[in-house]
């Protein structure tokens, strides 16, 4: 019996034209564009991946993508608020622009954010709590949603944790980038007699694997 979970980060909140800012778990802005979480969908549907339930941290951003790819799936699908999700806290660098964030930790600091998930000073962030969290819910699907498909819409800071589900965080973070695009895909999968989880995909675009498509 093979139990799967999609993981997704949520679309953008900026344009090309706006200065990105660091956006952190009190900052609830809605989504500046909707292709991708469209595009969730439509890949999903592509891969006859179609998730039994879906489930969103409480904020506009992750709310709204899971919506979207919703839509684009053409489904009935129950959408469940769950306050695990909830992006981390970016302390004193919430809602920031990256240059006054990299001025204020250097550019040391966030390099090892992004390839070890190695918290920054002033980050309201225990490591501990999402690792464990993160194993809790995997537990809990595969509970309850046994050989089934259930898709999380969560943002970086906390999707850069679920790896501690295949047992070898480490080894993960070495061959592969921690940090997940916008609007793209993680796939882990676990048979019921194994220890720990597999990865599928990690940081799949769909507009890439829809254009690949449409090519053809």
């Amino acid at each position: 019996m093979t139990t799967r979970l999609i993981i997704v980060r949520h679309g953008n909140n900026f344009t090309k034209e706006q200065t990105p800012l660091r956006v952190g778990a009190r900052t609830d802005l809605p989504l500046v564009e909707t292709e991708r979480g469209t595009n969730v969908g439509k890949y999903l549907k592509m891969r006859t991946m179609i998730p039994d339930v879906v489930i969103s941290a409480p904020l506009k951003r992750t709310m709204e993508t899971a919506r979207l790819a919703i839509a684009a799936l053409d489904k009935d699908i129950d959408l469940i608020v769950d306050e695990r999700f909830r992006e981390i806290d970016y302390g004193p660098d919430e809602g920031k622009p990256e240059s006054e964030v990299v001025a204020r930790i250097g550019q040391k600091a966030l390099d090892e954010w992004e390839r070890a998930a190695i918290v920054p000073d002033g980050w309201l962030v225990c490591v501990d709590d999402i690792i464990s969290s993160w194993k809790k819910f995997a537990d809990e699907i595969e509970n309850v949603y046994a050989n089934k498909t259930v898709m999380v819409v969560s943002s970086n800071g906390i999707i850069r944790f679920a790896p501690h589900l295949t047992g070898d965080f480490e080894k993960f973070s070495q061959e592969f980038n921690i940090k997940v695009g916008t609007g793209s895909v993680c796939i882990l999968e676990k048979e019921k007699e194994d220890k720990n989880w597999r990865v599928i995909e990690w940081g799949t675009k769909p507009k890439d694997k829809l254009a690949n498509l449409g090519s053809l």
